[in-house]
């Protein structure tokens, strides 16, 4: 459904990202783990072109290339991208905020029906739909993101960190969402700091180091790994390098 091959940005002197390929297919979730720094955020804007990436690369959604669109085309093409921080219009509702992200002409016609499902996959959206989105939790705001994301009728959704500071029991929740999601048909790549819980959701990960693709694989596999399980899940566990792609 997504594949990207060739991705490259450069901050300055700065190379953010050489060279990195990956794939998330329909119904699947794909994670990135990597430590601060390695480029996840970066990669996330880079698919969606929100920042701008170096000539050479290929990002085919659907069977198209897009590589060049721009981002509101992308959007457009069916790909959404929940960015760190939300994002959301706080002085508004949550139905406003819903609804705004219902602007792409191809969400459009479906926008009642879309309206259901995100409230189905949110249920506790659905008893705050006149609540004003800043008095809302950390967690309840996410959900308010990731929905007003789903109202654009995605393929492919991206999410960056949307567990950063949320309590144990709405970070279980939004996972919980998130395999709910993916039963819909849509591809989720999400890039997320704690690994234990993304890896228990994930069908596959990637694991970047310094703007590199340095080792892929199923997620139940590298969740077993002692190096990932080392670096990422932070147990003590005998050397070992880096499991290599697969």
């Amino acid at each position: 459904m997504l594949e990207v091959s060739g991705l490259s940005v450069s901050y300055g002197l700065h190379r953010a990202l050489e060279d990195v390929s990956l794939g998330v297919g329909a119904a699947e979730i794909v994670v990135i783990l990597g430590a601060n720094g390695a480029g996840k955020t970066t990669l996330l804007k880079a698919v969606a072109n929100t920042v701008p990436a170096e000539p050479g690369r290929c990002v085919v959604l659907g069977g198209r290339d897009v590589s060049e669109l721009p981002a509101h085309l992308l959007v457009e093409e069916g790909l959404a991208l929940v960015p760190e921080g939300r994002g959301i219009f706080g002085e508004l509702t949550v139905r406003e905020n819903l609804l705004l992200g219902a602007y792409p002409k191809r969400a459009r016609a479906g926008e009642a029906a879309t309206l259901e499902r995100v409230l189905a996959l949110f249920p506790r959206l659905s008893e705050r739909l006149g609540q004003t989105a800043r008095t809302m939790s950390g967690g309840e705001q996410q959900m308010v993101a990731i929905g007003r994301a789903l109202m654009s009728n995605p393929t492919v959704l991206l999410l960056d960190e949307p567990s950063l500071g949320l309590s144990p029991l709405m970070s279980g929740e939004l996972f919980a969402a998130l395999g709910r999601v993916r039963e819909t048909g849509i591809g989720v790549l999400l890039v997320e700091q704690n690994a234990r819980r993304s890896l228990a959701i994930a069908d596959r990960a990637y694991l970047i180091e310094t703007g590199r693709i340095v080792g892929e694989g199923p997620a139940a596999r590298l969740r077993d790994d002692p190096a990932v399980r080392r670096a990422y899940l932070g147990e003590a566990a005998p050397g070992a390098a880096l499991p290599s792609h697969a």
